[in-house]
């Protein structure tokens, strides 16, 4: 009986599951399935791997009289060798040629790639023609700027010239509304004075059809009051406003008065007799 009772104790005991792979018998639960689909031995999150170290060269760079000591990864590229040389020397990293072995280098070469070693030797030259065409866009894009920001500011001045016009046209449409001729005229001078401004600037692209758009808006504004003129809703300012203006002169012409008088006074004052002169009779 006992015999048996073992051999029914092994049918029944949970089987141990190893996969044999070049003669090494390795448990399921040593293996993972990688994105891939591949099964694969698990690897040992917490070993210590260490990093490959990327070793640091020394190069030396001459421009013009003076020579400077670069210390540079082997693996960067000549792009980050002339943004460190901007910083020694002051030149723009778009100025700058790098020549090496008698050949200019390009920023998007690296430097292990083009044979820089430790110790080597490289010629830094000024790109005076890159120079000057990045001079050239910075001066073209400075005047963009200002030619936007001009547009910008017109665009706001029109939106409240406008909004007095739809104002003015609003109240002579109604039955009691009165437009004098004064505020029609201020109006077409202010707008056309925008229109000359607009007219000015010189833009193309999307800034050129910004420009456009607001001539547009001028002339037809403009256009709105030449109608209300052409219509008759326009009236004369009201004489009753002539004697606020008389007023306003009478007191300008009595300060002015006042003031002739104390300097007349002042210079009397100043005239002193300083001399005894003898009289004969």
């Amino acid at each position: 009986m006992e015999p048996m009772k073992l051999k029914i104790k092994e049918m029944f005991a949970p089987a141990k599951k190893s996969i044999v792979g070049g003669g090494v018998k390795m448990n399921v639960e040593d293996l993972e399935i990688t994105p891939g689909g591949m099964l694969v031995q698990k690897r040992d999150s917490g070993s210590n791997q260490t990093p490959i170290s990327i070793p640091t060269i020394k190069v030396t760079v001459k421009f013009g009289s003076s020579f400077r000591e670069i210390h540079i990864s082997s693996t960067a590229s000549f792009g980050e060798l002339k943004k460190m040389l901007s910083e020694h020397t002051g030149l723009h990293q778009e100025d700058q040629k790098l020549i090496y072995k008698k050949k200019e280098r390009d920023s998007k070469d690296f430097l292990d790639v083009a044979g820089v070693k430790n110790g080597s030797k490289l010629v830094l030259m000024e790109d005076t023609a890159s120079r000057e065409r990045r001079c050239l866009e910075t001066l073209k894009n400075a005047k963009l700027e200002k030619a936007s920001k001009s547009i910008t500011q017109i665009m706001s001045e029109i939106d409240k010239l406008s909004e007095q016009v739809t104002g003015l046209e609003a109240t002579a449409s109604s039955r009691d509304g009165k437009v004098y001729e004064k505020d029609v005229n201020n109006l077409i001078e202010l707008l056309m004075s925008k229109y000359v401004v607009l007219d000015g600037i010189a833009v193309k692209g999307d800034l050129n059809l910004q420009k456009r758009i607001q001539e547009r808006r001028v002339r037809m504004c403009v256009e709105t009051l030449d109608k209300l003129n052409s219509n008759g809703k326009i009236q004369m300012p009201k004489p009753m406003r002539r004697p606020e203006a008389d007023l306003n002169q009478r007191n300008f012409t009595q300060q002015m008065a006042v003031q002739m008088q104390r300097q007349q006074s002042g210079q009397l004052e100043s005239v002193v007799v300083t001399t005894k002169w003898e009289t004969f009779d």
